[in-house]
């Protein structure tokens, strides 16, 4: 202990001595027993009423109190709590003077799946607190009272509504500014220190945590959609664990930013230059009350008595959160990297400029089928052809099957022999198909992710981003669910009518045969609580492969094929093995003399 907190104790002893020497009294003695009871219960109502008072300390008491924890930010404790908004056509932010803090935000044009105003955070399940380092030890600034100031600004010639908290002490003061501009979810915040001399440490610590609200009906998609992202300054992006109900982890790279991303929505923090002692924290709750509770601590450095940071309050919409910050785009999941491209480079792109001349989403979505399918056709031709060449040469192969039945080696060697007379290839048809596989798999990332769905109907389906349910169930079917979506029950269908046509255009038998029956039904369990749009997709892509395939037979003459590949016989009939086929067989070979050994 110093001399000075020595001091400060004696002289706060010596005031509560005088006081009660002074202003303390005798209690009076009544005669309980010539008291009425309505005398005895007015007299013990006063007593609960007044004893409240009793036990409050006199201002000066307090203000000793408030010298000896909060030093000179003593005078800052002291005041009355006031609200106040920065607000445009996207987004309401309600902010609060005992702290400067963000209280409340409110996405102005998206709705809660209960038609209530969407409240992205609110103070009953938010907490934002930043914490100095002084002499007293850590402080929260939601401990001090601000005077406030409004302003209309320009950034980047845009129109902003600028909002200031000012904490005035004896010898300096703490600025708390946000900046907002229009048609922005972004809010810029600067931190200013000037004059104090008990800061210990040139660091804020920030701790935000957040029991993210329910915004959408079905709580177990949201959960599997829900989690912390973070990006490095470095360039790493990374996310704690989807599918665990606790996770934590203490990244070993300052963070340039973080976000609590939920489906459709997030709030992000996002640093000027970058977030050190990072800890981030997420578990899922045993009620339905919140989505998933996180919590991230992180150090933004003072420098100059200066800090910067933004917030991001908004949807998950891939071209808005592209110009938030490097890679914060990534908060809406576009897949894996062999299937990402399409999405970011054709299927976004594609689907905002069809949404701007087209307001149903459900004739988008069959646009969208009709002009990939377009766009792919020429692969989808070569495919069928190639299809078509393996059919009509089937009799060759079952003969090359017959004649060397006992010898699967030889009759592997013989079929190559035989591709390459006829000029025939046999992952002619099977390539093609491999090709196209980005733009399907795509879709499965591409529609459950986008928020333009969210809340849109067609035909049956209420909302295309969510599951179409016709009928509910009296139990539930593992893996399945307890509901029948009639998009994933026409998709299937169509699937395996499409199956049934295909094989027998190529002739299919054996394992492969049954295989095209088995996938659809799979999906039909898979993509049953998918959104609806998913499944219509796959619906509407199955029916125009489809008449692709009829339209293609109705021009390919199988005849000509056949007369086309008898010119290759005798064309090729003196023709030597190329390098690639005399390799192949030696491994054959090799592979079958080792067999023997074994």
């Amino acid at each position: 202990m110093d001399r000075n907190q020595a001091t400060g104790l004696i002289l706060f002893a010596a005031v509560l001595l005088i006081y009660s020497f002074f202003f303390s009294s005798p209690e009076p003695v009544t005669d309980e027993q010539n008291t009425s009871p309505t005398e005895a219960q007015a007299e013990k109502g006063t007593e609960q009423t007044t004893s409240p008072k009793a036990t409050e300390l006199p201002d000066n008491i307090k203000n000793l109190q408030n010298q000896e924890q909060f030093g000179e930010f003593s005078a800052l404790v002291e005041g009355k709590e006031e609200l106040f908004v920065l607000e445009n056509d996207l987004v309401k932010i309600t902010f609060s003077s005992k702290g400067g803090e963000v209280k409340s935000a409110e996405l102005k044009n998206y709705k809660t799946w209960a038609k209530q105003p969407l409240i992205l955070l609110d103070e009953q399940s938010t907490s934002i607190d930043y914490q100095i380092q002084t002499s007293k030890g850590p402080m929260s600034l939601n401990q001090f009272h601000f005077e406030s100031e409004t302003s209309t600004v320009t950034v980047e010639e845009t129109p902003a509504q600028q909002l200031s908290f000012t904490a005035k002490t004896g010898a300096g003061n703490i600025t708390r500014t946000y900046t907002l501009a229009d048609d922005d979810y972004v809010v810029n915040q600067r931190i200013e220190t000037n004059g104090l001399s008990s800061l210990t440490d040139q660091n804020i610590t920030v701790v935000w945590q957040d029991k993210l609200k329910k915004q959408e009906a079905d709580i177990s998609e949201s959960r599997r959609k829900t989690y912390v992202n973070f990006y490095t300054t470095e360039g790493d992006y990374d996310y704690l664990s989807a599918s665990s109900d606790e996770d934590a982890e203490r990244p070993s790279e300052p963070i340039k930013w973080i976000a609590f991303k939920q489906r459709f929505f997030t709030s992000g923090i996002i640093a000027s230059q970058q977030f050190s002692d990072v800890n981030l924290e997420q578990t899922v709750p045993t009620d339905t009350m919140s989505v998933k509770n996180m919590t991230a601590s992180m150090s933004i450095p003072l420098e100059n008595g200066q800090a910067t940071n933004s917030y991001y309050f908004g949807p998950n919409n891939y071209k808005i959160l592209k110009k938030v910050t490097p890679d914060f785009e990534r908060n809406v999941d576009m897949g894996y990297f062999f299937v990402s491209w399409v999405n970011k480079y054709i299927i976004v792109n594609l689907f905002h400029y069809l949404e701007k001349v087209i307001s149903n989403y459900g004739v988008i979505i069959i646009l969208i089928v009709f002009i990939i399918k377009l766009f792919l056709f020429p692969l989808t031709y070569k495919s069928y052809i190639g299809m078509a060449k393996m059919r009509v040469i089937k009799p060759e192969i079952d003969e090359l099957k017959e004649k060397y039945p006992d010898d699967p080696t030889k009759q592997q060697q013989e079929q190559m022999k035989l591709f390459s007379q006829l000029g025939v290839s046999p992952i002619s048809g099977c390539l093609p198909m491999i090709l196209q596989m980005p733009f399907l798999f795509a879709m499965f990332f591409f529609f459950p992710n986008s928020i333009e769905l969210r809340q849109e109907s067609f035909l049956w389906a209420h909302d295309l981003s969510t599951y179409d349910s016709i009928f509910t169930l009296p139990f539930t079917i593992p893996f399945y669910g307890n509901h029948v979506s009639l998009f994933t029950l026409l998709m299937t269908v169509s699937q395996i009518v499409y199956t049934r046509f295909n094989n027998q255009l190529t002739a299919a038998q054996g394992p492969m045969k049954n295989l095209g029956y088995i996938m659809p039904v799979t999906f039909m369990f898979v993509l049953n609580s998918y959104p609806a749009a998913l499944s219509f997709y796959y619906f509407v892509s199955n029916m125009v492969t489809f008449g692709q395939q009829a339209l293609i037979k109705r021009f390919v003459d199988d005849d000509k094929i056949r007369e086309k590949i008898d010119q290759n016989k005798k064309k090729n009939v003196n023709k030597k093995k190329s390098k690639f086929q005399q390799r192949l067989e030696d491994a054959m070979k090799a592979a079958e003399s080792n067999k023997k050994k074994k």
